[in-house]
């Protein structure tokens, strides 16, 4: 499979669409008419769960009759995964660019570390004792990678500039969908003006010289500017 983070999604989309997905799809609706009757495709749950006004503990029951049905021996926990994979999408995005930003991990890495961590924690997730499972989950494949991170920076005597345990989670586990937005104020309020120049290296991948273009700034200007902010960035963490 490919690490591309936008190509996973694809397939996972582009497998959703598929004549085998809904029918699989029809039969974990028929398990449990009374959570996931009223929808008639996996398109309509998703928009459920990323738009969707209700109220938060209606979505948690569905998340949880998709968790055990990816954790079911049938024919169906394909298709239940990807579901909560989707579901999950725009968390599991703000992770991986944590590990990208953070940890200084390579992309194609941190996307094999984020989709093996959370097929892993889907898999190994107690319902029982869960009460909130998008929070849940995507706090602790952001927690299982940064100690596994960790333990091979210690190895090496190198440390990570920025500890992921001392970042912000608000953002990622409270409300998937938002994310990355809630992110981008916390850090905005820690350095201020500068927060689009730092979030724009570190999430969306520019060179300092093109994030400082865009805000109207040399390259020399950008760089100093860039510097500065993640030291404030950094001591506000610490």
């Amino acid at each position: 499979m490919s690490f591309a983070w936008h190509e996973i999604r694809e397939q996972l989309m582009q497998s959703s669409s598929t004549f085998g997905f809904q029918r699989s799809f029809v039969a974990i609706r028929e398990a449990n008419t009374s959570t996931l009757q009223r929808f008639s495709d996996p398109v309509s749950v998703l928009e459920y769960l990323h738009h969707g006004e209700d109220a938060p503990e209606r979505k948690n029951d569905l998340l949880a009759v998709l968790i055990a049905a990816a954790q079911s021996s049938g024919s169906t926990a394909s298709c239940a995964q990807t579901m909560v994979l989707l579901a999950l999408w725009p968390g599991l995005d703000a992770v991986r660019k944590r590990l990208v930003w953070c940890w200084k991990l390579a992309p194609d890495e941190a996307t094999a570390e984020v989709m093996s961590l959370t097929c892993t924690a889907i898999a190994r997730m107690d319902l029982r004792r869960v009460n909130r499972i998008a929070a849940t989950l995507l706090r602790n494949v952001e927690r299982d990678i940064g100690r596994s991170l960790r333990r091979e920076a210690d190895r090496q005597k190198e440390h990570s500039p920025i500890d992921t345990d001392d970042l912000p989670l608000t953002a990622a586990i409270l409300d998937p969908l938002d994310g990355e937005a809630h992110l981008a104020r916390e850090v905005e309020a820690l350095i201020g003006r500068d927060a689009p120049l730092v979030l724009s290296v570190a999430w969306e991948g520019l060179t300092q010289a093109e994030a400082g273009s865009a805000m109207g700034l040399s390259e020399t200007a950008a760089r100093k500017r860039f510097q500065r902010a993640t030291q404030r960035l950094r001591e506000a963490l610490h």
